[in-house]
């Protein structure tokens, strides 16, 4: 078994979906006591998200750069990011390490094409949707990805930091979600992408009106793919 290094703390809410999901894979893999290993090394959300808010992206490449070179020197033999929107600075952050940084973008897109679809509505942070850095690298992948109009994207913007990365689950944002992917399925949307780690506490993927595929349980899955040694990654591009 391959060790899982995990940048996490961004937020600890989707971190903690993370551990029990890639031990629950584990363990479903090789029986009875078994669990994965792993390392993780949780940063500090409130200074993350300032840098995301001033436009600070070197300083968080630093940071997370920082954390993989930590889990490496502890004996990751692989890296995840355990959030979509700081897989803006993916390609920095594995140029720090020298072991597999497994991309969530890239996981993700090949769940989507391998099941058949081609035109997803991103739901994510504002930062994963309008940077351009997630939707453009699905597009290299042949995707043909969608995101919510203005308005929309600010309210699942906001449901992500003031209540699910709080630990914060309402029902009338998990219908706020629903119209919005309603929506896009009148514009052609043939699947959803749960874009953000914390989006799961919120959707079931399985019962939307669209099929959706929840990054954080692909990421995960591709985790202990490579760690028992059942899959080759995808070279980050």
């Amino acid at each position: 078994m391959r060790m899982i290094g995990l940048i996490g703390g961004m937020s600890f809410e989707s971190s903690a979906v993370y551990y029990r999901l890639i031990n629950e894979a584990v363990r479903a893999e090789l029986g009875g006591l078994a669990s994965a290993e792993v390392v993780m090394r949780s940063v500090n959300f409130a200074e993350i998200v300032s840098y995301q808010k001033a436009g600070r992206w070197d300083l968080a490449e630093k940071a997370l750069g920082d954390a993989a070179a930590a889990l490496e020197r502890a004996g990751a033999e692989c890296v995840l990011i355990c959030t979509n929107t700081m897989h803006l600075i993916a390609d920095a952050v594995a140029a720090r390490v020298n072991v597999p940084l497994i991309h969530i973008v890239d996981e993700t897109a090949a769940a989507i094409k391998a099941a058949g679809f081609k035109r997803p509505l991103l739901l994510a942070t504002r930062y994963t949707m309008e940077h351009g850095f997630y939707t453009d690298r699905m597009t290299s992948l042949g995707l043909q990805p969608m995101v919510p109009a203005a308005d929309d994207r600010q309210t699942v913007h906001n449901v992500i930091f003031d209540e699910l990365c709080c630990g914060s689950v309402k029902d009338q944002s998990r219908e706020a979600y629903l119209a919005i992917i309603d929506k896009a399925k009148a514009e052609g949307a043939d699947c959803v992408i749960l874009g953000c780690t914390e989006i799961c506490l919120l959707l079931n993927p399985d019962d939307l009106v669209v099929p959706g595929f929840d990054s954080t349980t692909i990421h995960c899955q591709s985790a202990v793919g490579f760690s028992l040694n059942e899959i080759e990654l995808r070279e980050i591009a």
